[in-house]
């Protein structure tokens, strides 16, 4: 056997997005990349602000010595510091450098959390349908994902939340806006979500801990906001990346951040700063560390995904599609009109539509398209999700 029986196992799982990109990559080769519209993957088609490039030139060309060097553990104290202060213009409470730590994207930052936090065979429960992979990054630490249902519009279900926290769950595990369905939490659900979390943490005397995973927190539209985790528990902890506000996906820049009222904030602290280092991400790259201390104010066009969107949402409803509107984030959840998403999904790839099956995030008989793809790739395929539809609604 090449591989281990549990990794066999998870690449499984997690092939869903795997296949529609090699499916993607053979269908391009047959028919020409612009006769295939692949909504498969969350990778940003914008490009990052001008004044990305500006200040990665000027730090580029910076002559003082050192400069590319190792840095601490948690990272620049310069930087952690920027960091610190962009987080109190918008949250209660007060930041410094001491309670950041840049990490390797935002997905190196959720591994420094759960290597924290972890004890062999403790739950971290997760509201459905949700981003897969959260399941494996548990499973590394020696804990157990606990998925939990949520409404039919997407918010929280705290009946399901109450009946599944036990004295075995350690942490609860939140994404907004959300991968897959776009929804924002609104502040009250946090608040009563914090109210359910104090009360089993004062039952079984373990602090349980909220992580927020937000790295659409900045692709929000028509007004809206995403309500601060810091501002209604102190047991939180926010990881994020730039890889979707800055389109940044490739240069793996992120950061975590522990609330300043965090009890027992400094073991935690020399916890994250320890497992930073122990699981082979060292530190994020000193360049984008640099780099992201003079961005943390700048953003792509929003109004661009906002287009987007609503090209997508006015196309599909128009021919019969159901869903919910997405609030943030670049992704739409629409429902299958057969209970087999997986089947449905093979429908729309005869028409060279490319999404990934709701199955793929827990979330079955519906399927997610990633519409962070130029505006031609979803006016071309609309005519292709009005034929299936037809198809299906005869």
């Amino acid at each position: 056997m090449s591989v281990s029986r549990k990794i066999r196992t998870f690449v499984e799982k997690s092939s869903f997005i795997r296949k529609m990109f090699e499916e993607g990559q053979r269908r391009k080769a047959k028919y020409g990349a612009e006769n295939v519209f692949d909504f498969s993957l969350g990778n940003p088609n914008l490009e990052p602000p001008p004044k990305f490039k500006e200040i990665l030139g000027e730090l580029i060309h910076d002559p003082t010595p050192g400069r590319h060097g190792y840095m601490p553990n948690a990272g620049f104290a310069e930087t952690r510091q920027s960091v610190a202060d962009y987080l109190n213009t918008f949250n209660r409470p007060r930041f410094t450098a001491d309670e950041i730590v840049m990490t390797v994207g935002a997905g190196g930052a959720l591994n420094v959390v759960l290597k924290t936090i972890l004890n062999p065979g403790e739950e971290v429960i997760i509201p459905k349908p949700y981003f897969f992979e959260y399941n494996f990054y548990i499973d590394t630490h020696q804990g157990v994902p606990k998925v939990v249902r949520t409404r039919p519009d997407f918010f929280l279900d705290f009946d399901a939340i109450s009946e599944a926290i036990t004295e075995n769950t350690r942490a609860f595990l939140i994404n907004s806006p959300n991968n897959p369905t776009g929804r924002v939490y609104r502040e009250g659900d946090l608040k009563e979500l914090a109210s359910i979390l104090s009360h089993c943490s004062g039952k079984f005397g373990e602090p349980i801990y909220l992580i927020s995973d937000e790295p659409y927190r900045k692709i929000i539209y028509d007004g809206g906001s995403v309500p601060n985790v810091f501002d209604v528990y102190d047991e939180a902890f926010v990881v994020t990346s730039f890889s979707k506000d800055l389109s940044l996906p490739g240069e793996r820049i992120g950061y975590v951040a522990a609330n300043p009222e965090m009890s027992d904030k400094d073991i935690i602290m020399n916890g994250l700063i320890l497992c930073n280092r122990i699981l082979g991400y060292v530190n994020a790259p000193a360049l984008m560390q640099r780099a992201i201390a003079y961005l943390l104010e700048e953003s792509v066009d929003v109004s661009l995904y906002q287009k987007k969107r609503d090209m997508l949402c006015d196309g599909l409803s128009s021919v019969g599609y159901d869903f919910i509107k997405p609030e943030g984030a670049f992704y739409l959840f629409p429902k299958t009109p057969v209970e087999d998403d997986v089947s449905f999904v093979g429908a729309l790839q005869e028409e060279n539509i490319l999404p990934v099956p709701g199955s793929g995030f827990d979330g079955p008989g519906h399927f997610r398209l990633a519409y962070c793809v130029p505006d031609e790739v979803i006016e071309r395929a609309l005519p292709g999700f009005e034929r299936v539809m037809k198809r299906y609604r005869k």
